[in-house]
């Protein structure tokens, strides 16, 4: 029988950047002239959104959270190099990267051969990378490398197509895909989780299966999954999301496979969670802290049924969109019987969203 290790990472694209660019998504937001005055003035702000903005504009916040958030990534990998998987799995979500008006899979198996990526060549707007973006992307990156850096990614076509044949064998309807459709390169949820799991650059040698999401649901197409000006809210929306329950039955199904597999598997769930960009209630300058932290305190107390049940549209309030990449992972460490062994709840309200880290040791 197999043996399963469950992880939880965050996909923050401003991590990639400086500690002065950190805050770029809340500037953004100060710069949208229908955002009102009184919710952009500090004094409003909660006392840690306060003391985040501090008297340089988030530099020296940036650079707490960076090192926040590295606590929790440098874990998951440590935990990741001591089990030494044959396959990591990756649940991310597209944000209007690879798939676009032709088409919008619920959940997509890409069984790529292995892949030569360029992290800062192919990557998009919603990655924030691109070099002209009013709402705060295209800065340097934090190593220094450049548009033609190449990084080395190995896949594992063999087992995502067995994962793939087995869920549509037991009614899961998945889609699955051999090459890229849209993207030259990987969507940065699956991209950026291997580049922080590699933040220290000492290699990463794990073939992978990205296993895609469509968390953004609603506003994948028509707000393309990304920032806005609140100008553009009441725009005619998408269909939406598969819902929790579906997304938790579907991680449940994934573990079901592994554990008769003969591999050993890492089951990574890739997202931040509450995104302040999503919540037009606090004119999206804020997440919803106080739900995450319910969350959080149920993944920690394996309160599955908590996760299961909860309805797309409470998800959707609180800008937890991407909180269905974590649904899956629950689903999955649920079948298993684990309870979480270690976590990180990293809170911030400056820095667009909660960033959780967690782990589930065989």
């Amino acid at each position: 029988m197999a043996e399963i290790l469950g992880l939880g990472v965050s996909h923050y694209p401003p991590l990639s950047g400086r500690d002065e660019d950190m805050a770029n998504i809340l500037k953004g937001r100060l710069e949208d002239p229908d955002v009102p005055a009184e919710a952009k003035d500090p004094a409003n702000w909660p006392p840690l959104m306060q003391q985040e903005w501090g008297d340089d504009d988030g530099v020296a916040g940036g650079a707490k959270h960076r090192e926040d958030m590295l606590r929790g990534i440098r874990k998951v990998r440590g935990a990741l190099d001591a089990f030494d998987p044959d396959i990591v799995v990756i649940w991310g979500d597209d944000q209007y990267e690879n798939f676009k008006e032709s088409i919008i899979p619920a959940f997509c198996v890409m069984a790529y051969d292995d892949m030569s990526v360029k992290p800062w060549g192919h990557a998009g707007e919603s990655a924030m990378f691109s070099e002209e973006d009013e709402w705060g992307g295209g800065k340097p990156n934090v190593w220094g490398e450049t548009r033609d850096t190449e990084l080395a990614v190995r896949c594992h076509r063999e087992a995502a197509k067995e994962l793939a044949t087995n869920l549509l064998e037991n009614e899961f309807d998945v889609a699955y895909a051999y090459e890229p459709n849209l993207h030259p390169g990987l969507p940065h949820a699956f991209l950026n989780s291997i580049l922080y799991l590699d933040y220290d650059r000492k290699g990463f040698p794990y073939p992978i299966i990205p296993f895609q999401l469509n968390c953004y649901g609603r506003a994948v197409i028509s707000y393309k999954g990304f920032i806005s000006r609140l100008a553009d809210a009441g725009r005619p929306l998408d269909p939406p999301s598969p819902t929790p329950k579906r997304v938790f039955d579907l991680g449940a199904q994934v573990a079901r496979f592994f554990k008769e597999s003969p591999y050993r598997v890492a089951l990574v769930a890739s997202s931040s969670w509450s995104h302040a960009f999503l919540i037009d209630e606090t004119y999206r300058m804020q997440p919803d802290v106080e739900y995450d932290k319910e969350m959080y305190r149920a993944m920690v107390d394996a309160d599955w049924d908590t996760w299961r049940n909860q309805p797309l549209s409470r998800l959707e309030a609180a800008g937890d969109q991407e909180m269905l990449n974590w649904m899956a992972l629950a689903g999955a460490m649920n079948e298993l019987g684990r309870t979480c062994t270690w976590s990180d709840f990293v809170e911030t309200y400056l820095f667009n969203s909660s960033k959780v880290s967690a782990v589930f040791e065989p």
